[in-house]
């Protein structure tokens, strides 16, 4: 190549390429945070391909709260296909519970060996490290609102919990929820950081401070 084909390459002026290469860093901050921040509700941005929409701070900071009165001091929880009470747990408590999180996407695999990827396609496909009825509540949040979902997902609950359930769910899945997994709507109301058509209730078997609130 010729000089005079040189000068003709646009070249980065150093403000436009200090600009760019912090956008770079925001990225790449964003696909993969680090640190504390990692635990923060939406520090994973939702993918709506993969039906992922949190739960606004309240909610998930009052689901989390709940899941660890319902384990009880040094209980286990398992949250599955819900990543937002998996970080509040974590951001409330590092290390007085155990938690897992039971996930599709393979992001969430920040968490080390507290993530166990999950397809709820293949509802008791989990590593043999994750024994039959060893958590004390299991919180769920399936991914769609069908039956053949809530069926799939009710295997791997059923299979997790020593007893406690805590489903959160569309309000038109109510009679399919007590049908597979005997839980009962709750009077509080879950709400999420964006806006859904659907309407969404929390359930639950066992007497639950969720069904104290309007």
């Amino acid at each position: 190549m010729s000089d005079s084909e040189d000068d003709e390459i646009p070249q980065l002026s150093s403000h436009t390429l200090a600009a760019l290469q912090e956008f770079y860093a925001e990225q790449k901050q964003a696909a993969s945070p680090g640190g504390d921040d990692k635990y923060s509700v939406g520090a994973i941005e939702e993918n709506w391909q993969l039906s992922q929409f949190w739960y606004s701070e309240d909610t998930a900071l009052r689901l989390a709260q709940e899941a660890i009165a319902a384990a009880g001091e040094g209980g286990r929880i398992a949250c599955v296909s819900s990543p937002s009470v998996y970080q509040k747990l974590r951001e409330l408590c590092r290390q007085h519970i155990s938690a897992h999180i039971f996930e599709y996407d393979r992001r969430f695999a920040i968490y080390g060996e507290e993530f166990i990827f999950y397809d709820y396609n293949r509802p008791l496909d989990l590593p043999g490290r994750i024994a039959a009825h060893s958590f004390d509540i299991v919180v769920a949040d399936p991914p769609y609102l069908s039956e053949e979902c809530l069926r799939k997902t009710s295997e791997t609950i059923r299979f997790l919990t020593r007893g406690k359930i805590l489903l959160c769910t569309g309000a038109i899945m109510e009679e399919q929820a007590a049908r597979l997994l005997g839980v009962k709507m709750c009077k509080f109301i879950p709400e999420h950081s964006r806006n859904l058509a659907n309407e969404f209730r929390c359930y639950v078997n066992y007497d639950s401070g969720l069904d104290c609130e309007t």
